[in-house]
């Protein structure tokens, strides 16, 4: 428990607001102090259901025939620059989603308090160095690409590569920006749920961001460390996120990989799975954006999803987004079919009182999203 009583004060390198080399230009003078809030809730129809259901092998958006009020977040944060150094990020959250996140076993001390924070952390802009930033605390995770919030998101639901990386991390340190198109990421965190204790072990992550022209940048996530009582390094669990964007005006292509392998200490039994998302996003015209995204995840031995299976999916999004006040409100639709088969696969029958699982299911989302940022 050591580690996590003392999480905050971890040594980590990597970037406060972590999206696609988001900290390649790094502030050097008026820095800013910005707040704001966000809030999302929803609608899914599963086709055939009538009573309360639950989205199986989902860790998001997963309550469905019913409203839900997804997230509610509030923050203020500080960036840095050379005449003001300090600065730092506190927010804090509720809804399903936030609630969602909690584990079943071996929760953290104060978890019951910690799952209500968004962002709970301090940085340095270190004079000395240039283009090093130290940071410590509760951050949003630099691993994946879609965010814990959809707004920030091509679709509303996420991706099965996005619920089975960590959306947040406690630890601390540094991320290094060489120039406007390089930077470099080395760090220790706690346990890959950041809400979960599992051993005293600093877990290690990098992190390579490179922009090789205007429109396309490359990212690579690596996460290594102990998510078992026992922590003989034969038993670390292994994570490579690699990521390739493409972007330009109204226009943007996305394409990850995932792949994870992890020991099993009990019975020796090696597991490895992998997942895959494409992102593809049109701004029509005006207040008007449509997304597409099709994915896969295969999860033979059950580690990540707890069911021995391989899933797919089609994602298709509309959004309207127009300025209300000082604030944005975009609404979208959704229609996603996914597939899961494997030993252990499948989703709960719509249809059925007793939770029998039909190999597909098609879900239809109307979601509301309200956003405020004051920079």
């Amino acid at each position: 428990m050591f580690l996590h009583t003392l999480g905050f004060l971890f040594i980590a390198f990597l970037p406060l607001n972590p999206s696609l080399c988001e900290e390649l230009h790094p502030v050097t003078s008026d820095a800013m102090l910005s707040y704001g809030a966000y809030m999302d809730g929803y609608y899914a129809d599963d086709f055939g259901g009538s009573n309360d259901e639950v989205w199986r092998s989902k860790g998001t958006t997963e309550r469905l025939n019913m409203p839900t009020a997804n997230i509610a977040m509030a923050y203020v944060s500080k960036s840095t620059s050379d005449d003001s150094p300090w600065g730092g990020e506190l927010g804090f959250m509720g809804g399903s989603n936030p609630n969602d996140q909690r584990p079943n076993t071996s929760p953290i001390a104060g978890m019951n308090v910690l799952h209500y924070l968004s962002r709970a952390n301090v940085s340095f802009q270190v004079k000395e160095v240039e283009g090093l930033k130290l940071s410590a605390g509760l951050i949003n995770s630099f691993i994946g690409y879609e965010s814990f919030y959809a707004g920030l998101n091509s679709n509303y639901t996420r991706a099965y590569i996005a619920d089975y990386t960590p959306y947040f991390l406690i630890g601390a340190g540094g991320q290094y920006t060489v120039n406007t198109d390089l930077s470099f990421s080395l760090f220790l965190v706690t346990d890959y749920n950041y809400l979960q204790w599992i051993n005293n072990v600093p877990k290690y992550a990098s992190q390579i961001c490179y922009r090789f022209t205007p429109q396309w940048t490359f990212t690579e996530n690596v996460f290594f460390g102990a998510e078992q009582q026992n922590t003989a390094l034969q038993y670390w669990r292994g994570l490579s996120d690699s990521i390739i964007q493409w972007e330009q005006e109204d226009l943007l292509f996305a394409l990850a990989y995932d792949i994870g392998t992890e020991q099993r200490s009990t019975s020796q039994l090696r597991s490895v799975w992998m997942g895959s998302a494409f992102w593809a996003r049109w701004k029509i015209k005006g207040p008007w954006a449509m997304s597409v995204r099709p994915e896969v995840y295969w999860d033979p031995n059950g580690e990540l999803t707890g069911y021995q299976q391989s899933i797919s999916a089609i994602t298709l999004t509309g959004e309207y987004k127009v300025p209300v006040g000082p604030a944005f409100m975009a609404l979208r639709t959704e229609f996603r079919h996914d597939t899961s088969t494997g030993p252990q696969g499948g989703f709960y029958n719509p249809a059925s009182n007793q939770q029998q699982l039909v190999p597909g299911q098609n879900l239809f989302f109307i979601s509301m999203i309200w956003s405020y940022d004051k920079n």
